[in-house]
């Protein structure tokens, strides 16, 4: 079983127009089609294969300030509140519950690195607590050992990764967006050097505004446009056990594993950055922009296969418009898990929570992360054709962080004050070196 979703039924027909159209229909693009019908615009939300599909429902669902970049955490803490926001507008349960995250760690230097985060972040207003041994300890009971230290961030939380993103599409249909599944963009065309329409396998869409929300796709399509974006992605695999465990921390993150309840009981388990590379054209014509992220994680990455070659999502070949495209091909990204990985981590979990030692296995699967050089996303309305958006590099942030990234996106297209400053996330900061510029978290 892979990443479980809901589905939800969607209109087939085509619109003529569209104030803006949306590519993407990720936790991203369902964000920013969602506040820009809410802002009064005749949006239309694309997605070539189903509300949510790929990384948004494989992730762990964390909603994060803790240990957030600097560069994100405004970001982090306008998305916890949109969060309760959305659910309240649209009237479901998006599965987000400020439940706290807990990290337990026995490495002075780890603590050490929170304590000075935690400096910083309390002068941003962010609730985040270093724990003594005793605290840590009495936190993380269900370990049956004790700790040197821990953070407990109270205001953080979880969301549901099999909800989310379909549910908050349908916020976009309550504000009158249209949604349409199962049909893929395959292009744009301009007029003049702006936007004028977006080619899709259904037929055109006569629009001046389109936002890229593609996630682990963005590159390829821009590729045909002439516009470098500098993306690369690894392979994470996670697993969940069943439901049944109790007495469990909702969120825990240790250096040996990550546990996360899911909302219908059951637990996800995975170690922190830990992924596979498989090559692609995309990652191979890019590596020189990877070359400060790589020094700085290489430790948790492993060689991978050429599952990425052959699904075709960072190529750089150069498709026509009105025949079968790569997205057409692999409508949903669905890569197999690495089954080292997999019983490593289970075996970690395990060991770590004696409580999960006998709980079946309910899932496993893999996904796309997909990540900037820096580990920054890219939200830029000034990527070289006027009217093209870009909001895709989330570098697996993205699901905590997604309602405040679609809320400045509709800010930066509706002429309104943006909830935080966009400068930082520009894509023309990769024309130059990202030494010392990795995000650290």
């Amino acid at each position: 079983m892979t990443a479980p979703l809901l589905h939800i039924e969607t209109r087939n027909d085509l619109p003529e127009t569209a104030d803006c159209v949306v590519i993407g229909a990720g936790i991203v693009g369902t964000s920013a089609a969602y506040w820009l019908a809410r802002a009064g615009m005749k949006v239309v939300l694309l997605e070539k294969g189903r509300v949510g599909a790929e990384q948004s429902s494989r992730n762990w669902g964390w909603c994060r300030q803790q240990n957030r970049d600097a560069r994100e955490l405004p970001l982090s803490t306008k998305s916890l509140s949109l969060w309760e926001e959305m659910a309240a507008d649209i009237g479901e349960d998006l599965g987000f519950r400020r439940c706290g995250l807990l990290y337990l760690s026995d490495d002075q230097a780890e603590l050490d690195g929170w304590a000075r985060w935690g400096t910083f972040a309390r002068g941003e207003g962010v609730d985040t607590r270093m724990l003594s041994e005793a605290e840590a300890t009495e936190r993380g009971a269900a370990t049956g050992k004790a700790w040197k230290g821990g953070v407990w961030s109270p205001t953080d939380g979880t969301a549901d990764p099999s909800r989310a993103a379909p549910l908050i599409a349908r916020g976009v249909l309550k504000h009158g967006g249209a949604v349409i599944q199962n049909c893929a963009a395959r292009g744009i065309e301009t007029s003049g050097g702006a936007v004028s329409a977006v080619i899709t396998e259904k037929g055109t869409i006569r629009t001046k505004q389109v936002v890229l929300s593609g996630g682990a796709w963005a590159a390829s399509f821009l590729h045909q446009s002439g516009i470098f974006f500098p993306q690369a992605s690894v392979r994470s695999s996670i697993l969940s056990v069943a439901p049944g465990t109790e007495g469990l921390p909702p969120a825990l993150h240790t250096a040996a594993v990550s546990i996360t309840r899911r909302g219908d009981g059951a637990h996800t388990l995975a170690i922190s950055g830990r992924s596979n590379i498989d090559p692609t054209p995309g990652t191979i014509r890019g590596a020189k922009h990877f070359l400060p992220m790589f020094a700085k994680r290489w430790r948790a990455l492993s060689p991978g296969g050429l599952q990425a070659w052959k699904a075709g999502f960072e190529t750089r070949d150069i498709w026509a418009l009105d025949h079968e495209t790569p997205m057409e091909r692999v409508r949903i990204l669905d890569p197999k898990p690495s089954e080292i990985l997999i019983n490593e981590t289970l075996a970690r979990a395990r060991k770590l929570l004696p409580a999960l030692g006998k709980v079946p296995v309910q899932a496993k699967w893999a996904g796309y992360i997909d990540s900037t050089p820096d580990g920054v996303p890219v939200i830029d309305t000034d990527i070289g054709i006027a009217g093209l958006t870009l909001a895709a590099g989330l570098s697996g942030h993205g699901f905590g962080i997604g309602p405040g990234v679609g809320h400045l996106v509709a800010d930066m297209l509706t002429g309104r004050a943006p909830i935080t400053e966009p400068a930082q996330y520009r894509l023309s900061r990769f024309e130059t070196s990202q030494w010392g510029k990795v995000a650290k978290f």
